[in-house]
């Protein structure tokens, strides 16, 4: 964390100097300094935090809805033919069909409100999850299913206390793979159709030729990301403690 924070540090540094030295003659380009001043301005005057905070609320309902989807529907796939049978080419089918591709049809059928933002996160979020913790539950080696056979474990524990637990890297790794995505898609469902939220924010401010307040948009959707990678990160130390660190 330090090591990054120090290659942050270096580069806004290094960007200061570059403007300093008036390198950025056309003015197109903000300084450092003058970037955080405006961030300042802007939190007080509360307009982005609203902008952000709408957007969270969609990644967090589409991403939850997503999640709580993908996860048993990988496992039941993975133990049962029938469903693998019937599900897996319709995931292979619709899986390479970027989330932004979906944006038109979102409109059509939900319009420009809140549920087209949710269904286009969804899209982008369940395939990781999904791949990702069907990955995990195909990789469980075949001695623990005979040792389950052996105890006798019912299906509910079997998927509870075996299946599930053995596939939590792979989850985990889904999960902020899907997040990522999840937050990426509702930018991008918000830059096209959003009344509000942080892609809205930056698209009226393009319009308005205000590049400042593009570039804070910009600092607020990395600086979120971070965020929700760093959350998911932590919750992985703390559910799956016998996993190494990296």
């Amino acid at each position: 964390m330090r090591k990054n924070i120090l290659v942050l540090l270096s580069v806004l540094i290094f960007w200061q100097i570059l403007d300093y030295l008036a390198l950025n003659r056309s003015g197109q380009f903000t300084s450092p300094f003058s970037l955080i001043t405006s961030i300042i301005n802007t939190i007080k005057n509360g307009e982005i935090l609203s902008d952000a905070l709408a957007s969270i609320v969609r990644v967090s309902i589409g991403f939850v809805i997503a999640t709580f989807l993908a996860i048993p529907l990988a496992l039941i796939s993975e133990t049962n033919k029938i469903m693998r049978i019937f599900i897996n080419p319709i995931i292979e089918v619709l899986r390479p069909i970027p989330p932004i591709a979906w944006i038109p049809i979102s409109i059509i059928f939900f319009g420009l409100g809140d549920t087209s933002s949710y269904f286009i996160v969804f899209l982008g979020s369940f395939f990781p999850i999904f791949s990702n913790t069907y990955l995990g539950a195909s990789s469980l080696p075949t001695i623990y299913k005979h040792i389950a056979e052996t105890f006798e474990l019912n299906k509910s524990d079997y998927y509870r206390k075996v299946l599930l637990k053995f596939s939590l890297p792979y989850i985990f790794t889904g999960l902020k793979i899907g997040i990522g995505m999840a937050w990426m898609s509702v930018i991008a469902s918000e830059l096209v159709s959003g009344q509000s939220g942080l892609g809205y924010y930056i698209q009226i401010n393009r319009l308005l030729l205000n590049l400042d307040n593009v570039i804070i948009g910009m600092v607020f959707i990395g600086f979120i990301g971070i965020v929700f990678n760093f959350g998911f990160t932590k919750l992985e130390r703390k559910m799956i403690p016998w996993r190494k660190k990296i």
